[in-house]
């Protein structure tokens, strides 16, 4: 549980640390400081927050930043198979779950090897994100054009990296074969969709690949024990 939460906490701050680069460039876009601050609150979906800004910015409809917004969104549905049966979350404690299912808090959560150590891995990740995000949200929204490009700072990067670190073990080793065929069919799937189709499908097409590949490689069921067949029983 120790080292989930020290993951936790090294992922939340640099995810949130990015959240300056997201009040900026809104600012920029011409949103204001509660419009900015209600995405972050609200939406609480770094991709589908700058995916929401880069329409706005660039002259789109507001029906159009929505819809490109909750396209790119849709992915964090996909979490919810992976995450309820980690949290076994009841009453307003599922509701908040929902709220801080993200990428960084599943990929957390459903890294460690103990059911109480995903748990705190998937809370300490969505709570501390959800803070520190909307905290520098704030800061980068209020300091504005005082920051200049806050992508020049690095912290767009720094984010990928740690959910990078976060990954990158499950591809190494001989058993992750399937692993490394999967990250690398959503790699090539993902970069030659990019140009040719709206932001959040090539993400969405992606998914399909693992998808695709967890049915196709889906391991046979074990057979059921009979009481006529001690040797199926013992199995």
């Amino acid at each position: 549980m120790r080292a989930a939460v020290r993951q936790a906490v090294s992922v939340s701050v640099a995810t949130g640390l990015y959240g300056i680069s997201f009040g900026a460039l809104s600012v920029a876009a011409g949103l204001s400081l509660p419009q900015t601050m209600a995405l972050s609150l609200l939406m609480f979906s770094g991709g589908s927050q700058f995916a929401f800004i880069g329409v706005v910015g660039a002259g789109g409809a507001a029906g159009a930043a929505i819809a490109t917004a909750g396209l790119l969104g849709v992915r964090n549905g996909l979490y919810g198979p992976q995450v309820t049966p980690l949290l076994g979350a009841h009453g307003w404690r599922r509701l908040a779950a929902a709220h801080l299912t993200i990428d960084e808090s599943t990929a957390v959560g459903t890294a460690q090897r103990t059911t109480a150590a995903a748990r705190a891995g998937f809370w300490w990740t969505g709570v501390g994100v959800f803070v520190l995000w909307n905290a520098f949200t704030l800061l980068g929204a209020l300091l504005g054009d005082a920051l200049g490009d806050p992508r020049r700072y690095g912290l767009d990067a720094a984010a990928a990296a740690a959910f990078l670190a976060l990954v990158w073990p499950r591809l190494l080793g001989p058993a992750a074969t399937l692993a490394r065929g999967v990250a690398a069919g959503a790699v090539v799937v993902a970069l030659a969709a990019t140009p040719f189709l709206p932001a959040g499908v090539p993400v969405l097409l992606a998914a399909v690949v693992a998808v695709l590949v967890g049915i196709v490689a889906a391991p046979p069921p074990e057979p059921v024990a009979s009481a006529a067949d001690p040797r199926g029983a013992s199995t």
